[in-house]
């Protein structure tokens, strides 16, 4: 299997393999957004792994746009220090990692922010939390955030930034019928409802270049009533590449779409992973940019008939790094067997309960062979 551990790059940055290590809440960030000890030492984890990529959980721009506990901040220049000493460890050994950032608009959570939230309309049958929505100006200001943050992420020594426009954060919503009922220049027609984004973006290069990755995590549907389809999906993934975006990371789902939702379980045979797979393919029809492929994928079968087949370029993976870091390099070196990972979920509750990810599953086995 050499297919996935081809050597590649996105604008200059240069990749060990094709696999990708999904943006994860970890939950492990000082109250103020800062990096602390305990993530430097997960993503030297990930790193020494074999990820060919790391993206960093979703830092907030803003302190209106927090979404939960020990999350990452990127919105002070005093937190550059800390992410400077993950970037350092990472690079140290090899590895390469990108900033993932991200406001939460309508989804942030007013109790961490002690703040109105943002949204692109008032959505009170969606949102009981108060909200307000965004003015022109608003929304000039949140670009203006996006670009201060990559800046920042520049001068920390991250490879890139990604922009998180998926699973019902502003963007996302900025996007979806269901969330966007504006009718001034950001509402209505796709094309509006892609200005922001597009406006990002645009800020992005001005403020870090052309020569600094900047890639996208976008949906490649909502599953909700009027949500953001398939079909409209592909066009702004087109708008995107037009743009000058580098890559785009294809998830799909909201807070409101169930069992089709980002994170799904029961994924117990190969036919249950890459759940986005067919929406990939679709998008492969349009651009030419490079396609990360998550949600769901577990095995190295999988993921090698993926990039063969042409159905993504890289294959990215959250939950499955929770319980083995080091799961690339046991199948490099030959240990084909698929992911340990149960697809429960289970590793988010210690995350809720502010003690930050770990397998909870790996952590009961651990107890039952060695009881005190």
């Amino acid at each position: 299997m050499t297919k996935p551990f081809e050597n590649t790059e996105i604008n200059g940055m240069e990749l060990a393999n094709r696999f990708v290590r999904s943006a994860t809440w970890e939950g492990m960030a000082t109250p103020e957004g800062a990096c602390t000890p305990a993530l430097v030492d997960l993503m030297s984890g990930l790193a020494r792994g074999g990820v060919g990529l790391i993206i960093t959980s979703y830092a907030y721009v803003r302190t209106d746009g927090q979404c939960s506990v020990g999350q990452l901040g990127i919105y002070r220049d005093d937190l550059i220090e800390g992410f400077r000493q993950m970037t350092r460890a990472v690079h140290d050994l090899g590895g390469r990692i990108v900033s993932q950032i991200v406001h939460g608009g309508l989804y942030a959570d007013p109790k961490l922010t002690k703040q109105v939230l943002l949204a692109p309309s008032r959505l009170e049958e969606i949102r009981e939390s108060a909200h307000r929505e965004m003015t022109v100006a608003d929304i000039q200001e949140v670009v203006e955030s996006f670009g201060h943050a990559a800046y920042r992420a520049r001068e920390a020594g991250f490879d890139g930034v990604q922009i998180h426009a998926a699973h019902g954060y502003l963007f996302s919503q900025f996007l979806s019928p269901a969330f966007n009922k504006r009718e001034d220049e950001y509402g209505g027609p796709l094309e509006n409802r892609a200005r922001a984004l597009l406006e990002v973006l645009r800020r992005l290069k001005t403020e870090v270049g052309n020569d600094f990755p900047i890639l996208v995590k976008m949906n490649s549907q909502d599953f909700i009533d009027d949500g953001l389809s398939l079909e409209d999906a592909v066009k702004v993934g087109a708008m995107l590449q037009k743009e000058g975006i580098d890559a785009i990371e294809l998830s799909g789902g909201t807070p409101l779409s169930g069992k089709l939702g980002t994170i799904r379980k029961g994924i117990k045979s190969e036919e249950n992973e890459a759940y986005f797979k067919d929406s990939a393919k679709v998008f492969k029809r349009v651009i030419e940019i490079p396609l990360i492929l998550v949600g769901g994928i577990r095995s190295i079968q999988v993921a090698e008939k993926l990039l063969i087949e042409g159905t993504a370029d890289y294959i990215s993976m959250s939950r499955p790094f929770v319980r083995e870091p080091a799961l690339v390099k046991r199948w490099a070196s030959g240990d084909h067997r698929r992911a340990t990972c149960l697809s429960d979920s289970l590793c988010f509750r210690p995350t809720v309960a502010g003690e930050g990810i770990y397998c909870v599953t790996e952590r009961r086995q651990q107890a039952a062979l060695n009881p005190t």
